[in-house]
C-alpha cells in the first residue's frame, strides 16, 4: 500500500517548528487630520530597494554592510506589509470615505505613492532603528503631486534579543505611519 507511507511522510513535517520567528508591524492612527469623508484614497504597494523588498529584517553592520537579522522574517514582504499597515490605518481612522489597495475598484480622488527609504536596525555604535519613508499625495483626477513630505524616525533598541530590534523597528514605523496618516488628511 503506498498511501501509507505518503501520509507518514506529511505527518512527520507537521509536528517540526519553523526555523524563523515572524514578526508583524503595528500602527495606529492618532487620527488628528480632519475628516475627509467625502474622499476616497487608493495605498499603492511602496517602492523599494531589493534589499528592503524582502521579508528580511535589515541590520546594517556598517555604512556599506547589511546582513539579516538571524532567524527572523517579516510576515510578508515588508513592501506588502507596510501597505497593508497604512490601509489598515487609514480605515481605522475613520476619517475618510474609502480606503482600497489597486485592483479593488474605488473611484478614487488621492493615492498616497510611498518609498521606503529605510527600515533597518544599525548596530555600528549605539543599536538603534531607523525608519524613512517618502510620501507623496497624488491627485488621482489630474495626475498632480498635491503634496509631498519625506518621514523619519529613530528609536533605540533596548536589548540584544531579536524581539527587541523588531519592537524597536515597530515603534519607530508607528511614529512614522501615524505621522503619514496624519499629514496626508490635512493635505487633501
Amino acid at each position: 500500500m503506498v498511501t501509507l507511507p505518503l501520509v507518514a511522510a506529511l505527518l512527520s513535517g507537521c509536528g517540526s517548528k519553523a526555523d524563523n520567528d515572524t514578526f508583524d508591524l503595528s500602527l495606529t492612527p492618532s487620527a488628528a487630520g480632519p475628516s475627509a469623508r467625502n474622499r476616497q484614497i487608493l495605498v499603492p504597494e511602496p517602492t523599494a530597494v531589493k534589499m528592503l523588498d524582502s521579508d528580511q529584517v535589515v541590520v546594517r553592520v556598517s555604512s556599506s554592510e547589511v546582513q539579516y537579522l538571524a532567524n527572523s522574517r517579516w510576515g510578508d514582504r515588508l513592501p506588502r506589509l507596510v501597505q497593508s499597515k497604512l490601509v489598515e490605518a487609514f480605515e481605522n481612522s475613520g476619517r475618510l470615505g474609502g480606503v482600497g489597495k489597486p485592483g479593488q475598484g474605488l473611484a478614487i480622488d488621492y493615492q498616497i505613492v510611498t518609498d521606503i527609504r529605510n527600515f533597518e536596525v544599525t548596530t555600528a555604535g549605539t543599536r538603534v532603528a531607523n525608519v524613512e519613508i517618502s510620501a507623496k499625495l497624488l491627485n488621482d483626477r489630474n495626475g498632480t503631486v498635491k503634496a509631498q513630505s519625506v518621514f523619519k524616525a529613530t528609536v533605540p533598541v533596548a536589548g540584544t534579543e531579536n524581539r527587541r530590534f523588531i519592537e524597536a523597528l515597530d515603534k519607530a514605523f508607528a511614529k512614522v505611519g501615524g505621522e503619514i496618516v496624519d499629514w496626508a488628511l490635512k493635505s487633501m
